[in-house]
């Protein structure tokens, strides 16, 4: 499947979520970027997989490396950039789920770039 790149999204990190993504190990780093080149050029990274519970189009990197497990959270479904919410490593050893204190990280900076990309939108119209 070929794609544009005039179509490649452009990739925005929100809060301190780059800066995160650093302190992961190298190779951690490499595969969850590759899954958000992925997800800029319009492909499905093969490790993601929507996020229950935040709404449509935002989806989580899972990346085990290590014994550890990395995650990034990225939402496609606001304007035409890629939001990189939160990168985090996963602590708690109870089940699968995403820990309320991320949880809470990712809805609270959605609602931001939302409500910016709202503002921007109507500047635009004016």
């Amino acid at each position: 499947m070929g794609f544009r790149l005039d179509k490649i999204r452009t990739l925005i990190w929100v809060g301190d979520s780059k800066k995160r993504l650093k302190e992961f190990p190298k190779q951690g780093q490499k595969d969850i970027g590759d899954a958000l080149y992925l997800a800029q050029i319009g492909e499905h990274p093969p490790f993601a997989k929507p996020l229950k519970g935040i709404g449509g189009g935002v989806f989580e990197i899972v990346k085990p490396f290590d014994k550890e497990t990395y995650r990034a959270v990225y939402a496609v479904r606001v304007g035409e950039n890629l939001f990189v919410l939160h990168a985090f490593q996963k602590k708690s050893k109870k089940g699968i789920a995403t820990p309320k204190p991320d949880i809470e990280i990712i809805k609270r900076r959605l609602k931001a770039v939302k409500d910016l990309e709202e503002s921007d939108e109507k500047k635009r119209k004016v």
